[in-house]
């Protein structure tokens, strides 16, 4: 029987039921649904609104069906949501006590302060998948400070970079990340529990007891708000998608420089897959997953948008459209932060052909420029010098570092001896020594400096 089955003469048609039903995916809020069951059991014994005899009861009868559901000893089934099987399995244990748990409360408070307390739960998890990340890509960066490779604009060589420098750019995103979970979790911190339907409860609650049981930093100073707020579930799969957003950038990088024509990295074959039908083909098809998987996620973030642009207060059946998509984003999210971390750790870096590559594309050329212009040439006139060597070089099939000071000297009476020593790719990145720069000392100051940032998470 329903829990609001006493309005009704007649029980609802199997398909309206099956429509209507939540258990076969909110089930995951289990226990965080017997959690929060225990903390307003012991309350309503505390304000003496049930007796703390039957506080007890309730008390016991909950954590034998959270050991049971644990144990596989209690199959979730056969009812209309995770709460309804959780108070009608309470009260074929324990009889008519069971039914007073639902005193002072509604689904519409319960259901937001389980999805909170699993969100909360969710966040941490994010937060430290996150953190593993960040610390194999620091790893990755403390190695490669030494080594160089072409940094990139436009996908066209730009200028020659720190490998170290590479990973730490990568570090930045995903602690920009570890920051927005670590607010979403802030934020969402606040107990709904008492609001009840939507107008709050006239039975004489300490909402105080069951804030400080959960563990909630505040409480919900709006009952019409409380029940109807999906702020939160809007806001951790933003936190998700830029995330993904960031996975898949790191995705497409690895892509394109594990290809013969970067051949910068190699994918070990135990994290490759293999062709039907051409023998030596080795896929990146971990990335090129995660890379398809963003959108998925992408999408979720758009369906929660959509469910909540509209709805008039408080709360709506429409709320119940909250779940499917958190649950799937958080398993998406989870799974792909987990094997890039594995991935990140088992690549091998091609050290050789990435320095090789660092001086390519006249990688240099502004080094020749801030050089003139250091001189007192205005950098316009620096740039357009600069400008000409480079089709000087192209003419003759040289590179900047391979000029000699005459043919750089024919462009400009500035240059001297030291320009040739300037134009080199490492010259070029060790000039770069300013905070977040190529040189090896700011690399490593960068290491120093995500590492710092990573203990407060």
């Amino acid at each position: 029987m329903k829990l609001w089955q006493g309005r009704f003469s007649a029980p609802m048609s199997a398909d309206a039921d099956t429509f209507n039903e939540s258990l076969s995916f909110d089930q995951k809020l289990y226990r965080a649904d017997i959690t929060a069951s225990l903390a307003h059991a012991q309350m309503l014994g505390k304000c003496n609104i049930i007796s703390e005899k039957e506080s007890q009861a309730i008390q016991d009868g909950l954590q034998s069906i959270l050991s049971d559901i644990g144990s596989g000893a209690l199959k979730i089934e056969n009812a209309e949501d995770i709460h309804s099987f959780v108070e009608e399995n309470l009260v074929k244990r324990i009889g008519q006590a069971g039914k007073k748990l639902h005193t002072a409360r509604s689904r519409n408070d319960q259901v937001a302060t389980d999805f909170r307390l699993y969100a909360r739960e969710s966040c941490d998890k994010a937060i430290s998948l996150i953190k593993a990340l960040v610390e194999a890509l620091v790893l990755r960066a403390k190695e490669g400070a030494k080594y160089l490779m072409p940094g990139f604009t436009h996908l066209r060589k730009a200028q020659p970079v720190s490998c170290g420098q590479y990973f730490n750019a990568y570090s930045e995103m995903f602690l920009r990340d570890l920051d927005r979970f670590a607010a979403c979790r802030r934020r969402l911190n606040i107990m709904p529990l008492g609001s009840a339907a939507l107008a709050g409860t006239s039975y004489p609650i300490d909402r105080e007891i069951t804030k400080e049981l959960l563990g909630f930093d505040e409480i919900s100073e709006n009952s019409l708000d409380a029940v109807s707020d999906r702020d939160f579930v809007a806001e951790y799969l933003f936190a998700a998608s830029l995330v993904m957003a960031h996975l898949s950038r790191l995705c497409e990088d690895t892509i394109l420089y594990t290809s013969d024509e970067f051949g910068y990295w190699n994918i070990p074959d135990e994290y490759s897959t293999g062709s039907s039908i051409m023998p030596q083909k080795k896929n990146p098809d971990l990335p090129e997953l995660v890379r398809g998987k963003t959108g998925r996620v992408y999408g979720h973030l758009t369906s929660i948008l959509t469910v909540i642009k509209g709805l008039p207060l408080a709360y709506n059946k429409d709320l119940q459209e909250d779940k499917e998509c958190f649950f799937d984003a958080e398993a998406t999210l989870f799974s792909c932060v987990s094997i890039y971390t594995a991935l990140i750790e088992k690549i091998t870096i091609n050290v050789n052909r990435m320095f090789e590559e660092a001086g390519g594309g006249f990688s240099t050329a502004t080094d020749i420029a801030d050089y003139l212009a250091k001189k007192g040439m205005p950098f316009r006139d620096a740039h357009a010098v600069t400008g000409r060597l480079v089709q000087y070089c192209i003419k003759e099939n040289k590179t900047l570092f391979r000029l000699s000071l005459k043919e750089f000297r024919a462009e400009s009476e500035l240059f001297e001896e030291d320009i040739l020593s300037t134009v080199t790719p490492r010259a070029s990145a060790e000039a770069r020594d300013s905070v977040g720069g190529s040189s090896l000392n700011a690399v490593r100051r960068g290491v120093n400096a995500v590492r710092r940032r990573l203990k407060k998470f």
